[in-house]
């Protein structure tokens, strides 16, 4: 095997959503970077439904564009329709979300990290990792080339022994027309990391000609709504409308007649699916009462006639497909462009990394994206992002980045990806996180962004703006609240009538315009919610100070559980399996009950400089 003349401070192993973030983040650094892949061509693919955001998933793309990340700086300039999910309901659930153009999108991102210094983009297969006493030293490839590096990370997505699945045909694929990576899953067992299987799958892709919009529900996009807090580098891309049509009773006995010859109930597949995001067959054997189930055609760019048909994911036989798409209203002569089809992968179990990502077993590597059990393309950048800045620290002796729960979405979902046991494929959801109303998606750069400019990846223009915009907001509270108006005949400040429900801080300027000043539409919101949630936002963040205490009583990582008496002998299984670093990381592992808690916090008293 040939060695590669230079030594890369970071290799990152796959161009999919995590490794785009995580190759970014670190040659932003400084890090000598490179991003090796299987094909220079699919760097970022949108390998399921072309959209970024969604309930959740919206308020990582904003945390990650506060941090300096640039998943929604791509998502701005390349979405054909946008939306503000859940904008009916409180503020702690809104959630941004873009229809992309597929190739557009995929084009975009290639070009901003072809344009990063210290980045190298490199085509290759990796197959082998490099590692001596303990430490990664470097990857060898399929193609008889050894690069060398001080740290790695594996951002392979569904190509670890990927496996896919139409009906009872099956065959190896890291996604359909792409090639499986089976050394790395073979290289990791025989490091020792425990793997298990996971399973996603995809809804078919149908030609626009064939379907009958004149009977479906026009859904057209929100005005304003975008993803990154930095002014857009382009005008962006024509928005264009989705539609909504429905599955029917002939739909469900199609599926009911051939579930036997679906994979995920014939036995073939043994990998676990995500619950929240069932096949089509999954639903109509969990939800059997239900008449009906809402599908969502959206369109896969400006410059393609394939529609995503969003909602009906399935794995079943390519005839019961065709048959099954044709008994829904609009779709009765529907052309498959694509088949639908499930995908089984390796990732690695819970328990295993360090909350900088690192692992436990191997010094020097990471790993982020679909290999820790998640799904998603924003989960996978969130975590991407995260590996990135801490390879670059660790190959610089810096101490490693972490977010807590109270930080971000972010902070809660690596939280709980080194803590839990998955059971399925992990999605963020807003109910994961306690702090909700603080993690909102509209304060992400007043929470995140002093941390991306400390780490380098915002600049001081990006960073004086953060300030005027906090200045504005604290010098706009204190002065509502000290003008007093008469309303009704009672007095009250500005400030409590822009508490009132149906008062907004646009109003308030059109009715007292010499006394509310124009900030803008962003720090107008952030000065309306932060009043009108003042007590909520008050009572959270007392719960946050009392819970530090807890969070910050350090767990050394060769501590011995088996020496503390009075645990539950399932709490010491899973403190010895998790290796918290924290009391609070401790408190949230399944099977460590509040006494083991209060027995592990005496015991941890003893020993010194724990704090």
């Amino acid at each position: 095997m040939w060695t590669f003349p230079e030594t890369f401070d970071v290799i990152v192993i796959g161009a999919g959503h995590a490794g785009c973030e995580a190759a970014h983040a670190s040659a932003r650094m400084g890090a000598c970077t490179l991003l090796l892949t299987m094909n220079l061509d699919t760097i970022a693919k949108m390998s399921c439904n072309p959209a970024i955001g969604g309930t959740a998933k919206g308020h990582i793309v904003r945390e990650i564009d506060a941090l300096g990340g640039i998943m929604g700086k791509v998502a701005d300039e390349t979405g054909i329709q946008f939306r503000m999910l859940n904008a009916s309901k409180g503020p702690a659930v809104w959630s941004p979300r873009a229809q992309a153009d597929k190739f557009a999108y995929q084009t975009a991102m290639k070009r901003r990290l072809e344009k990063v210094p210290n980045l190298f983009i490199k085509q290759g297969t990796t197959e082998t990792l490099l590692v001596e006493n303990g430490r990664i030293i470097g990857v060898g490839t399929l193609e008889g080339i050894a690069y060398h590096s001080l740290t790695v990370i594996i951002s392979s997505g569904t190509f670890m022994r990927g496996m896919l699945h139409i009906g009872q045909t099956n065959y190896e694929g890291g996604r359909a027309g792409d090639k499986p990576s089976v050394g790395l899953s073979n290289c990791l067992e025989e490091l020792g990391f425990r793997l298990g299987r996971l399973k996603t799958g995809t809804p078919p892709r149908i030609h626009r000609r064939s379907v009958d919009f004149s009977v479906m529900e026009e859904q057209p996009g929100d005005q304003g709504v975008r993803f990154s807090y930095d002014d857009p580098e382009g005008p962006g891309l024509r928005q264009i409308p989705c539609h909504i049509t429905y599955t029917t009773d002939a739909t469900k006995e199609i599926i009911r007649q051939n579930i036997h010859r679906s994979p995920l109930y014939s036995g073939k597949i043994r990998g676990v699916g995500p619950r929240y995001c069932p096949s089509i067959e999954d639903k109509v054997v969990r939800f059997a009462d239900k008449e009906r189930h809402q599908l969502f055609l959206e369109p896969e760019g400006l410059d393609t006639d394939e529609i995503y048909v969003n909602g009906i994911s399935s794995s079943l036989p390519f005839d019961v497909q065709f048959a099954m798409l044709h008994t829904v209203k609009g779709l009765e002569k529907a052309e498959i462009m694509r088949p639908a089809y499930a995908i089984e992968y390796d990732y690695v179990k819970s328990g295993q990394l360090s909350i900088s990502l690192e692992t436990k077993l191997v010094e020097g590597l990471f790993f982020a994206g679909q290999i820790n059990g998640t799904t998603g393309y924003e989960e996978a950048a969130g975590q991407g992002l995260i590996a990135g800045i801490n390879a670059a620290c660790k190959a610089s002796g810096k101490t490693p980045f972490t977010l807590k729960r109270s930080d971000a979405y972010i902070g809660v979902m690596i939280d709980e990806l080194i803590s839990k046991d998955l059971d399925e494929p992990y999605r963020m959801f807003t109910s994961r996180a306690e702090y909700r109303l603080l993690l909102r998606q509209d304060n992400a750069d007043l929470r995140l962004r002093r941390f991306g400019y400390e780490l380098g990846l915002i600049g001081e223009l990006q960073f004086e703006r953060l300030q005027k915009k906090k200045t504005a907001i604290e010098q706009s509270k204190r002065e509502l609240s000290k003008k007093f108006v008469q309303i009704e005949g009672k007095t009250a400040s500005l400030a409590q009538l822009l508490a009132r429900p149906e008062m907004t801080y646009d109003r308030l300027r059109s009715d007292f315009p010499s006394y509310v000043t124009d900030f803008g539409r962003e720090t107008h919101q952030q000065i309306e919610l932060e009043i009108k949630y003042a007590g909520y936002i008050e009572r959270q963040e007392n719960e946050i100070k009392k819970l530090s205490k807890i969070e910050e009583i350090i767990i050394p990582y060769n501590f011995n559980y088996t020496s503390v008496v009075g645990l539950s002998n399932e709490a010491r299984e899973k403190l010895h399996r998790f290796t918290p670093s924290t009391l609070g990381q401790a408190a949230r592992i399944n099977g460590v009950s509040p006494a083991d808690i209060s027995i592990l916090m005496v015991a941890l008293k003893g020993i010194p400089h724990h704090e």
